[in-house]
């Protein structure tokens, strides 16, 4: 049997589990017989079993309920949010501790008291070590910014256990990538630089000292001027471009009274107004630039195969481009001059003898209403077996065969006709003798449509 111990004996026991202080407990304490000494010495054992196992232990006539309870009141208490709320719980549970134990009761209270607060420790160190390994596996870096050294031991159980179970707020510079609406670190950096940046825009400039205002002077003396040259060259090139247009209207006018008129109005019109004739003829050059061949060519070149000794009459001939390029004697006439070799006359009625020229050309200059008084005088003109030679705009002709029956009603025969070219066709004709119609027979065939600019 055991001998019966005393309270000075077991006292240092409960003293090395951090329960009590190293004071002995008062004098004047009972001492315990029968049952309840059986109880306590089993308590002492188990005490001692578990300050050597560090594990927590079923004491014998534990009261279960009760410790639930308390179990429930410490999960439904408020948690403390901050570190010094934390180290006052952890002193005043300390406190309420050694109160307690120093506390004069009867033995049974006493010893249900200290087996609340030894499982109470015991459950705080499970806990805390719980958190420290899912905080490690985690590796979630601590939000304390407090030293710790400053914290006791019972509040830093209690912040650990608050960091885990109720995670921080997202601030806007440590924000998790789960988040869905909030920021990274990298992305609230480039915000706030992005603010500085547009606050620092609208800032007036500080002056310091006067080197910035010298500067600022200095650019603006370096700054060139506007020079007159570039704006005389800049007005040369307006007033050349409306000069152009202007040109374009006039020339697509007189085209337009050209082909609705007779020969003897747009005669009028030139002597009235002589630059006239100068600006239509360098805006139908420039039309007819456009083409991949121009018909006088073709016509040169096929002169230039026969006898030099042929006299030719060119009815419109412009700036005499035909005489120039064949070798043969060319009468020019047209409605005004561009060259001294040019004869001013109506085209209906020109100024030679009867069947004195080998060749009547008509290089694109079948204009106006009255076609047919081209085509009888150029048959008096010409030489029995003479060659009439026809250059015209394709796109004028609605039916070349009407065209050519209307010829041949005017003394004509066809020899030769070129219909491959997009721009122009070719006719070549051989007088064979007078109109062989009277001057009031109706000739279908040679009306032809006016050809008529558009603006572009």
């Amino acid at each position: 049997m055991f001998e019966e111990p005393e309270w000075a004996e077991a006292g240092p026991v409960v003293a090395g589990l951090g329960l009590v202080t190293s004071q002995a407990p008062p004098a004047t304490a009972p001492k315990v017989k029968g049952r309840k000494r059986r109880q306590l010495l089993a308590t002492l054992r188990a005490l001692e079993a578990a300050s050597l196992s560090q594990k927590p232990l079923s004491l014998p006539g534990s009261d279960s309920e009760e410790e639930d309870g308390e179990r429930k009141k410490k999960k439904h208490s408020p948690k403390p949010s901050f570190p010094s709320a934390s180290a006052g719980v952890g002193g005043k549970r300390k406190k309420k501790c050694q109160t307690q134990s120093l506390a004069p009761s009867d033995s049974e209270d006493l010893e249900v008291e200290r087996k609340k607060c030894y499982k109470q420790t015991l459950f705080d160190n499970d806990c805390a070590e719980e958190k420290r390994k899912r905080k490690r596996q985690k590796q979630a870096p601590s939000n304390l910014t407090q030293p710790l050294h400053n914290i006791d031991q019972s509040g830093l159980k209690v912040l650990e256990k608050n960091a885990i179970d109720d995670p921080p707020k997202a601030s806007p510079g440590l924000t998790s990538p789960n988040a869905p609406h909030t920021l990274s670190r990298k992305q609230w950096r480039n915000r706030q630089k992005n603010k500085r940046k547009h606050k620092n825009k609208f800032r007036p400039l500080q002056p310091s000292g006067q080197a910035p205002a010298e500067a600022s002077t200095e650019e603006t003396e370096m700054l060139p001027a506007p020079r007159p040259d570039s704006q005389e060259a800049r007005a040369e090139a307006l007033r050349a471009r409306m000069t152009q247009r202007l040109d374009g209207a006039r020339f697509r006018y007189l085209n337009e009274q050209l082909y609705s008129g007779p020969s003897s109005a747009a005669q009028r019109l030139f002597q009235e107004d002589p630059e006239a004739f100068l600006l239509y003829h360098r805006g139908f050059q420039n039309q007819v630039k456009k083409w991949p061949l121009q018909p006088v060519d073709r016509i040169a070149k096929d002169l230039r195969q026969r006898p030099a000794s042929l006299v030719v009459a060119d009815f419109g001939c412009g700036d005499c481009r035909l005489a120039s390029s064949v070798r043969n004697p060319v009468h020019c006439f047209d409605l005004a001059s561009l060259d001294p070799r040019v004869t001013v006359c109506d085209m209906a009625q020109v100024p030679l003898e009867d069947e004195s020229v080998d060749v009547a050309v008509f290089c694109l200059s079948l204009m106006g209403t009255n076609i047919r008084d081209f085509l009888e005088e150029a048959n008096r003109v010409l030489k029995p077996g003479g060659l009439l030679k026809v250059a015209e705009v394709s796109s004028r002709f609605e039916d070349v065969r009407a065209f050519l029956r209307a010829v041949t009603k005017l003394g004509f025969k066809i020899l030769y006709k070129d219909l491959s070219n997009s721009h122009f066709f070719l006719f070549d004709f051989e007088k064979t003798g007078p109109p062989q119609v009277g001057p009031k027979a109706q000739l279908s065939g040679l009306k032809l449509q006016p050809c008529l600019y558009k603006r572009r």
